[in-house]
């Protein structure tokens, strides 16, 4: 059996490069628990290790850096006990955002290489990392409503950092985007053909690396900044930043239901807007209501109280039965018809959103961030 996640050290002019691969290309590197643990583990190993000055992150082949997490797994852990608690669930969401907190406060440089599909807990990664480059090929989506999750792994925090309403459109309509958009939305740092991806690496082997962590990152920017430079040209045009007015308009409703009926009524030619429309029109409106909600009450929250926030939402949600649906009908039985808890976010009850919002348990399993 293949490991599925490589690790490598390789020698540069000085010091290491410290190679990491997420290596199951079968279902486009999507995260395990077993995944999530190793990175953990060598990040925390590397963190210590003098010798390392910098990180490369990739995944196996040329499809995807990573399409998320495990969901198959993470739904058969929600029908299993339903109501929960639904052990392996609730500790793989807990682990993997502490090793996307862990990411997004690693001291030494992580360049990750953000190509193919990056979504959901892919993107995860990405974001987390300080040198984010995306290609040609990106294919960026957090299309959680559609199976009644939300975008967590940190969306609370990147969504919420973007410009204007760009982070909260994204996430009630799971648009996807490309790599323009990622470095307008503050998600990706460069664009790098695919085609330099050998000379990223050979730059980064270049650099002698050493114990100064700020000259270490500026040793990677001064080896990703010509290929950045000559790779101008083949950027795809951007959709996010030429629909932002659109999108702003969108989103500047009364409250959610008016929001949503905004984004339900878009009557266009123009596919990316009338994709968008779908996903939310697809997607369960309960989610809708919650993933508002997280990002309207974490807006100015810490990237610690982020995470502790996801968590418990996160648990609240895999306890109940509409993610379960959502999965079936997506994934499972793949008949694209889910049977959602309401057809209108009018119809739902106050006091079921505010069930998710409400602590599962004494301890945050976060609070030690």
């Amino acid at each position: 059996m293949t490991a599925p996640v490589l690790f490598d050290e390789v020698a540069a002019a000085g010091g290491k490069l410290g190679r990491i691969t997420l290596n199951v290309e079968s279902t486009l590197n999507s995260l395990t628990l077993e995944m999530v643990d190793l990175l953990q583990s060598k990040l925390d190993a590397w963190r210590n290790d003098d010798s390392i000055g910098a990180i490369f992150v990739e995944g196996a082949g040329e499809k995807a850096l990573c399409a998320g997490g495990d969901v198959q797994a993470l739904h058969a852990s929600a029908v299993e006990t339903p109501g929960g608690p639904c052990d392996y669930a609730e500790t793989f969401f807990a682990r993997e955002y502490r090793m996307n907190y862990t990411l997004h406060t690693y001291p030494k440089p992580i360049v990750c290489w953000g190509h193919g599909i990056v979504m959901g807990g892919g993107l995860g990664v990405m974001a987390g990392c300080g040198h984010r480059i995306v290609t040609e090929r990106t294919r960026i989506a957090m299309p959680e409503v559609t199976i009644a999750l939300f975008p967590d792994v940190g969306g609370s925090w990147f969504l919420n950092h973007m410009p204007g309403s760009a982070g909260l459109f994204l996430a009630l309509t799971g648009a996807s985007i490309n790599a323009a958009d990622a470095i307008y939305t503050g998600i990706a740092d460069r664009f790098i053909a695919s085609e330099h991806k050998s000379s990223v690496i050979d730059a980064l082997l270049a650099q002698s690396f050493d114990d100064d962590v700020n000259k270490n990152h500026a040793r990677v920017r001064h080896a990703l900044r010509p290929l950045s430079e000559a790779s101008e040209g083949a950027k795809p045009e951007g959709q996010v930043e030429p629909h932002m007015a659109t999108i702003n308009q969108l989103c500047d409703g009364d409250d959610i239901h008016s929001i949503i009926d905004n984004i339900m009524a878009i009557d266009t030619d123009d596919k990316w807007l009338a994709k968008a429309r779908d996903g939310l029109a697809h997607g369960s409106k309960l989610a809708a209501l919650w993933i508002h909600r997280q990002m309207t009450e974490t807006r100015h929250a810490s990237l610690r109280e982020v995470f502790q926030a996801e968590i418990q939402l996160a648990t609240n949600v895999i306890r109940y039965p509409e993610f379960a649906e959502g999965v079936r009908a997506l994934l499972i039985d793949k008949d694209r018809n889910p049977q959602w808890s309401y057809s209108s976010s009018r119809d739902i009850p106050e006091s079921i959103l505010n069930g998710f919002f409400n602590a599962p348990w004494h301890q945050n399993p976060l609070a030690d961030l």
